[in-house]
């Protein structure tokens, strides 16, 4: 068997993507996703669960089609900040995009809530898919899929550089002789590169657990090496089986191309859980929750995202799908062409397209807590998953899932009984990364005592 199984817990509120009726749920105040006290209520019921991490989601450009949770929401890592005040282990990860932060400033804003939690962030990188952004930073127009990779794993290299900058025992804060820092410890960056020029070091010290962990969601080429060379946790979508056993084989595959420990990627799919008194019970419930989750007018605003929020109301709904893959090139280009695809495979009208979309999914997570624990297991021991991010969409759901179903997979060893350190790699089971420096010194010490060849 694998490690245990890794839980974190997505927060989105009054309602994201496919959910924009959510905040209409008496359970869900109309103000949750700016509501500090609300975020804390989840997290602190994750941590006293002893689940893993919460994780923030983000994107940084909006229309009115945008879902609720995403017209009005706190800044992650001003949230993180306020969690971390008011937990003591669970983990913080935060979305934040390459293409519209320098790593300087990322760098540090991560490091900073990595030391207010004594080693608990998390930074989920992306590149941002909306590409709308672009003009909210004072460009005409995003970068396109080529740029915005080629960014992010420069963004990362540098800011994994601007970590190592002081080595562990950097400050020997000795007040006997007056000694604050040993210079000898201290490291620029000096990076030039493509897309980013750092001079460095970043004048804040490491955490207790080194780097903060990165995530990645990418399902593109792309995204697949850019999680499988820089992530340590990917973040995906719960589809079947056998579709995450081979996400998941294809990205440690990638990983060990790389020079990696594929063992040191960790594979959470995204996952709504459903608990009932009996499986009925729960598919009904599943049932209803769809139901109030959007309107068709609703759903057809929503296809528009990643075709660049392109406006499908102006097409004739029953006629064929039309022509519009050009408007996904600088957005969400993989899944555009993935709903492209299909239509035209199938030869789908517009409306049918959205009613598609809109239809309900059954998840494979619904039933008695024995029924969604025997599935969680199943998808386990398959490979197809190391844990699961839940979606918090009822509060009162996530509960059951804490009271219910996590108590039986404990029973059978498959989830911890409680923390067993304080850092999310500790959580993880990830080892804490070699200060870079560190490491050379101590790579030529070693030579330096080698005997000559002769």
């Amino acid at each position: 068997m694998p490690r245990h199984l890794t839980f974190g817990v997505i927060l989105t509120g009054t309602g994201g993507p496919g959910e924009h009726n959510r905040w209409l749920d008496p359970e869900i105040p109309g103000d949750a996703s700016v509501d500090l006290d609300w975020y804390t209520e989840q997290a602190q019921a994750a941590e006293a669960a002893g689940l893993d991490l919460v994780f923030i989601v983000d994107s940084q450009f909006i229309t009115p089609d945008s879902p609720p949770h995403y017209l009005n929401r706190l800044e992650p890592l001003t949230l993180l900040s306020a969690l971390a005040a008011r937990t003591e282990r669970i983990g913080l990860v935060g979305t934040a995009t390459t293409s519209y932060n320098s790593p300087y400033n990322l760098a540090r804003r991560f490091a900073s809530l990595d030391l207010i939690s004594r080693g608990r962030a998390g930074w989920n990188v992306v590149t941002s898919g909306d590409a709308g952004t672009a003009g909210n930073y004072g460009l005409d127009e995003h970068y396109d899929y080529a740029t915005r990779y080629g960014r992010a794993a420069e963004h990362i290299e540098v800011s994994r550089a601007l970590w190592d900058s002081y080595e562990d025992d950097a400050f020997p804060r000795d007040r006997s002789t007056g000694v604050f820092l040993d210079p000898d410890k201290l490291h620029t960056t000096d990076h030039r590169g493509e897309h980013f020029r750092v001079a460095g070091p970043l004048n804040i010290e490491r955490s207790p657990q080194g780097q903060p962990v990165i995530f990645q969601a990418g399902d593109s080429d792309e995204g697949r090496d850019l999680g499988a060379k820089y992530a340590d946790g990917i973040f995906t979508h719960a589809a079947s089986i056998p579709a995450n056993r081979a996400f998941a084989d294809d990205i440690r595959a990638r990983a060990r191309a790389f020079g990696r420990n594929p063992e040191h990627v960790v594979i959470l799919p995204g996952a709504k859980i459903i608990v009932g008194d009996s499986d009925e019970e729960a598919r009904d419930e599943e049932l209803a929750q769809h139901r109030l989750s959007n309107t068709f007018e609703q759903a057809l605003g929503e296809l528009g995202r990643p075709f660049g929020w392109h406006d499908f109301r102006q097409y004739d709904l029953d006629a064929p799908f039309p022509d519009v893959l050009v408007h996904a090139e600088r957005s969400f280009r993989t899944q555009a062409t993935s709903i492209v695809e299909h239509a035209t495979r199938e030869g789908l009208t517009l409306r049918q397209v959205v009613e598609l979309h809109a239809a309900p999914r059954r998840s494979p997570f619904v039933g008695t807590a024995t029924t969604v624990a025997d599935a969680i297991e199943e998808w386990f021991r398959a490979g197809a998953a190391d844990g699961f991010n839940i979606y918090v969409s009822k509060p009162s759901q996530f509960r059951r899932f804490i009271d219910e179903v996590l108590p039986v997979l404990r029973a059978r060893g498959l989830a911890r009984d409680g923390y067993t350190g304080t850092t999310l790699r500790e959580h993880l089971g990830l080892p804490v990364p070699a200060n870079r420096h560190t490491a050379e010194r101590d790579t030529a010490a070693v030579a330096a005592r080698q005997p000559a060849s002769v």
